[in-house]
Order: C-alpha cells, then sequence, then structure tokens
C-alpha cells in the first residue's frame, strides 16, 4: 500500500479538476438564471479555463523543471484553491471567469504537468501503465461523480458549495505530501523562455477566440461582429492572426535552440511519431468529449426542461460506463497494443453519436437515451486509458515535465476548441434552422418574418420556448402566429443540437488518420536511457 501513496495524492489532483469542469458543464442553467446572463456567456467561461491552463501548461512543465516539480505541485494546489475560494462566492459573471476560469485554470496548469512526471518518476514498467490506467479511471471517476454530485448540490443547496469544499480537499492533499517523493535533478536548471511563453499564449488564445466567435461573428458573411475586415467577417482573419502568431513562436523556439539557449517546448520532440500520435489523439479526445458535455447538458436542461440533479441522473450511464472501461482497459493492455484499443474506441464512440443523434427528440426515450450514453462512456473509457501511458512513454525522465506540459497542453486545447466550436456550431446552425423555419412558414405573416429576421441579426441565445413565447407575446403578435414561432424555434433548437453531435462524430472518424503512428506493442516503453528497475527491455 505504501507503495501507491503517492498516487493517491496525484490522483486526487487529477479528479479533483476534472470534477471541477463536469460540475460546471452540468449547473450551466443555473448559472445563466443566477448571473442573469446568456448561455454564450458561461460558454465563453468554460472555454477560457480549458483556454487558460492549455496556454499556460508549457510554462508551467518548464517551471516544474526550474523550482522543483514537487515544489509545483504544492504550489500550483494553493493557487487552485485560492481560485477556487474566490468562485464561491462570486457575485458577478466576470469575477467567475476570474476566479474560476483565470486562478484555478493558471493553478491547474502548474498542478497537472508536474503530476504527470511525478506520476512516471515514481513508477517503472507495468507498474506506470497501471498508474496511469489509474489516472485515467479517476478521470472518469470526475466525471462520473461531477454530474451527479454537482446536479445534486447545484438543485437543493447551491452549486457554491462544490466549489468552497474543494478548498477543504486541497488542504487535505496538502496534509499528505510527503508522500510525494521526487527524483533529484541533476545538470543546471534551465531558464524562462519569456519570449516563447508569450507567443505560444497569444496564438493559442487568438486561434480558440476566432472559434469561440463564430457563432456570433459568422464565418465569411458577417452576422453580429462588433466590426469586419474588407467586408467580411473576422473570424478568420483572427484565425490566420493566430497561425501566424504560432509560426513566429516556431521560428523563435528554433532559434533558441540554435543559439543553445533553453527553449520553451524543445519541437524536436513532436518528431516522435508515437508522442505526436499521441498527443493529436488526446486533443480529438478532449474536443469530442466537451464539446459533447456541452451540448448534451443544454438538450436536457433548456430542451426537456430537466434541472441540474436530474440532468446529472441521465449523464450517469456514461460516467459509470467510462470508470469501468478506463480501470479495466489496464488489463487489456498488458496483452492489446494501444493502436488497436484506441481504433476499437473510436469504432465505439462512431456508434454511440449515431445512437445518440436518434435519440435527440422532442420527447426523450430515457432508455435509449442511457444506452447511448453508456456506450459512449465505454469508448471514451477505452481512449483515455491509453494516451497517458502512450505519450509519457515517449520521454526521458529529463523531459518528463516538458512532455507533460504537452500533454496538458493538448488536453485543454481540444476541451477549449471542443466547447467553443461545438458551442458555436450549435448556435449557427440554430440560427440557420430558425431563419429557414421563419422564412418557409406560411402561419407567419410577412411582417412577423421581418421582425423575426431583424432580431436574429442581432443574436440569438439557446433558450427554453417558453422565454420565446414571452418575447414574441410581448412583441404584440396574435397567438397564432406565436404558436408558429414558437414550434418553429423548438424544431431549430433539434437541428442546431443533431449538428453540434454531427460535429463531434466528424472529428471522431477523422482520428482514425492520425493513429497510424500510435505503438503496435502493449505496454509501451520508455525511450532509451530511461530504463528503471522493473522496465521491460
Amino acid at each position: 500500500m505504501a507503495h501507491w501513496r503517492a498516487l493517491i495524492v496525484l490522483g486526487a489532483a487529477q479528479f479533483l479538476m476534472v470534477l471541477d469542469t463536469s460540475v460546471m458543464n452540468v449547473s450551466i442553467s443555473q448559472l445563466v438564471e443566477d448571473f442573469d446572463t446568456e448561455v454564450t456567456a458561461i460558454q465563453a467561461v468554460i472555454t477560457l479555463y480549458a483556454l487558460m491552463m492549455a496556454a499556460f501548461m508549457a510554462v508551467g512543465a518548464k517551471l516544474g523543471d526550474i523550482l522543483g516539480r514537487r515544489r509545483l505541485f504544492l504550489l500550483g494546489l494553493v493557487v487552485y484553491a485560492t481560485g477556487s475560494a474566490l468562485t464561491s462566492v462570486a457575485p458577478t459573471v466576470w469575477v467567475l471567469a476570474i476566479g474560476w476560469s483565470v486562478i484555478e485554470g493558471l493553478g491547474a496548469a502548474l498542478v497537472l504537468p508536474a503530476m504527470a512526471a511525478l506520476v512516471a518518476e515514481s513508477y517503472r514498467g507495468r507498474d506506470r501503465a497501471v498508474a496511469y490506467g489509474v489516472i485515467g479511471g479517476l478521470a472518469g471517476a470526475g466525471i462520473a461523480v461531477g454530474p451527479l454530485l454537482g446536479g445534486w448540490v447545484t438543485t437543493y443547496l447551491t452549486w457554491r458549495l462544490v466549489f468552497a469544499g474543494e478548498v477543504v480537499v486541497v488542504a487535505a492533499m496538502l496534509v499528505g505530501h510527503r508522500a510525494i517523493k521526487e527524483v533529484p535533478r541533476t545538470g543546471p536548471r534551465p531558464r524562462m523562455d519569456g519570449v516563447g511563453a508569450t507567443l505560444s499564449a497569444t496564438g493559442l488564445g487568438l486561434g480558440v477566440l476566432g472559434v469561440l466567435q463564430s457563432g456570433t461573428w459568422g464565418w465569411v458573411q458577417p452576422r453580429n461582429p462588433p466590426f469586419t475586415v474588407f467586408g467580411f467577417a473576422p473570424t478568420l482573419f483572427v484565425i490566420g492572426a493566430s497561425a501566424l502568431v504560432l509560426y513566429a513562436f516556431v521560428s523563435w523556439e528554433r532559434r533558441r535552440v540554435a543559439r543553445r539557449t533553453d527553449p520553451l517546448v524543445h519541437l524536436t520532440l513532436l518528431e516522435r511519431p508515437a508522442l505526436r500520435a499521441g498527443l493529436l489523439t488526446m486533443v480529438s479526445q478532449n474536443l469530442i468529449l466537451l464539446g459533447l458535455f456541452f451540448a448534451i447538458p443544454l438538450y436536457l436542461q433548456v430542451v426537456q426542461g430537466f434541472d441540474a440533479f436530474e440532468t446529472g441522473l441521465r449523464l450517469l450511464p456514461v460516467s459509470a460506463t467510462m470508470l469501468v472501461a478506463s480501470l479495466g482497459a489496464s488489463r487489456f493492455a498488458r496483452n492489446v497494443p494501444p493502436r488497436r484499443l484506441v481504433r476499437l474506441s473510436l469504432v465505439t464512440l462512431a456508434a454511440a453519436v449515431v445512437w445518440l443523434l436518434a435519440t435527440i427528440d422532442p420527447e426523450i426515450d430515457d432508455s435509449q437515451f442511457a444506452g447511448a450514453m453508456a456506450l459512449l462512456g465505454l469508448g471514451m473509457g477505452l481512449l483515455v486509458s491509453q494516451l497517458g501511458n502512450v505519450v509519457q512513454s515517449s520521454a526521458t525522465e529529463e523531459e518528463r515535465s516538458e512532455v507533460g506540459g504537452l500533454q496538458y497542453t493538448a488536453q485543454n486545447l481540444g476541451s477549449a476548441l471542443g466547447t467553443a466550436l461545438i458551442g458555436s456550431l450549435l448556435i449557427g446552425a440554430l440560427a440557420q434552422s430558425l431563419t429557414t423555419h421563419v422564412e418557409d412558414d406560411p402561419r407567419l405573416s410577412q411582417e412577423a418574418q421581418e421582425r423575426t429576421s431583424v432580431a436574429l441579426e442581432a443574436g440569438i441565445s439557446f433558450v427554453p420556448t417558453d422565454q420565446v413565447r414571452t418575447a414574441a407575446e410581448e412583441a404584440g403578435l396574435p397567438p397564432a402566429e406565436v404558436d408558429a414561432l414558437v414550434d418553429d424555434y423548438a424544431s431549430a433548437q433539434l437541428k442546431g443540437l443533431k449538428a453540434a453531435i454531427l460535429a463531434a462524430g466528424g472529428v471522431t472518424l477523422a482520428t482514425f488518420l492520425v493513429t497510424t503512428r500510435l505503438p503496435t506493442r502493449p505496454d509501451t516503453t520508455p525511450p532509451a536511457g530511461d530504463r528503471g528497475p522493473g522496465t521491460a527491455p
């Protein structure tokens, strides 16, 4: 048991940070109500949280090499708890964004790369594969507990208690910090690459911002942007600026290596096929998972009218099967190659998306929905169980923090893109579908169609049909036209949700293209020079 004490503390950090995100997703409707805001504002808060982690993971990894991974892990926990405390008392959505998205996001960016490196340092060979299977299982447990715990607390008490409770959990982890051991670093300490950190954070931020706002701004034809560029929506120009900044980042990193100064990221790491494939698959994994976990609660809460606890109950099948699959797959990993398990998981996810599309109806069929959720969790659990070990087994001891930074950058970039892309596609498809329905609806007068068109140009939100009915009645529409407009909006909602889920299915199929370089042997082993006791030759 003493051998696994460090894993208990380190795994608790993984559990806590996954729990955090799943609680926020299931509480979307309550947050909208409490802060008197819109779904798109909460979408932006969730996206910003993942973006802060993605943007600063590489910085956190480098700080781990400079200050020591154990020390940075503990410091990150303190920062994270500070953000949780502020979130628990946030009076406005702006304070929520500062406490949760910014401060907690920065704390997680310090904790997670150090955690990945410390797990790899603490366990070797098959123990390492088991440890990463447990970490994946705890991620599944966080997703399992999050919707149910968050839903119950949000419905019957207040979501704020979850974040207050996180402070207590972090305090307990700090008390047990002595279980974590760190291999002393040999050689000179690296230096921080400030220019590289700025360029990488700016490039990633611009890219995610462009995707996040695409639903509001439009991709090419301007919908409701703050400005236009040569008459076009600014979306593609912002994404193009992101590409230019990231190109400058790559050039700067190569220049630092040529001058024999420490880069933020050794880009040569990405030349390793297994590592590159693992990271790209991680981006897809989190894009799919977080995209669906943004869209599905909206279907349950906004369309079906369930409260947060009822939503958590209906998400329980995906959480339970994800936990079981991620823990159980570590046994299969001893005999089945990672590539085969990952491809099996992608086939399972694609089947789950097809099943889910068939269940998105005005009246929910609970048994069919539960089946689709269970299959989704099975596929995701198989996926998350493999990738941590694939990525970390591609690194030497000296590269642990840096590769951990890349690992969690990939995961959180996928999370940010998932919430931003799937959310913007949902809103964009909702607007397009509603426009078509209204124009083709013979029950609506020309005046009603024109007034709806003007309202759509000002922006659209994903709201309950009761709000649409109230707005139409306040606008003075006759009862028959109010009913027609509500029907059109309800149909557009379902089409928007199906478009978002279908996009997640498309990403699932596209991920097959990056699996060709995943390891074809069970129990992937570290590169030469990183063989410790118990590591297979």
